[in-house]
């Protein structure tokens, strides 16, 4: 199983990772976050791992209740819309299957595709392609 850095709690849902809160990781999970951390978020694990073409994949459950304010609701919308434009991933866990590059190779060997509504990391990505 490969690895992922988790950051904040561990997700309710089961995303495919062996987490670890340091040493080597495949991927970086980031299982929650409170209001603040979401407005400023500036984790330097997460980018570095950005940097290095690293799958990021943020757990939307773990996000913060949306506020009744609307300026502040505005302004948790655009972080996450700046997360996004960085290349984290969200997902919700149960509803989308998370396709790694492990269970890529798997399905492309035995000439079968990812479920509908499957979300793959890059890399899984590339394998289905076969450009990899």
């Amino acid at each position: 199983m490969m690895t992922a850095l988790l950051i904040g709690r561990e997700p309710g849902m089961e995303l495919g990772y062996r987490y670890v809160t340091e040493g080597s990781y495949d991927a970086v999970v980031i299982g929650s976050l409170s209001l603040s951390e979401l407005l400023r978020f500036r984790e330097e694990r997460v980018l570095a791992a950005l940097a290095e073409g690293k799958p990021v994949y943020l757990y939307t459950p773990g996000l913060p209740e949306a506020p009744k304010n609307r300026a502040l609701s505005g302004s948790l919308t655009a972080a996450q819309r700046e997360l996004k434009n960085w290349g984290v991933l969200f997902t919700d866990g149960g509803r989308k299957k998370l396709i790694t590059a492990e269970e890529a190779r798997i399905l492309r060997s035995s000439g079968r595709q990812p479920a509908p509504g499957a979300m793959l990391t890059p890399l899984a990505k590339e394998i289905m392609e076969g450009t990899r």
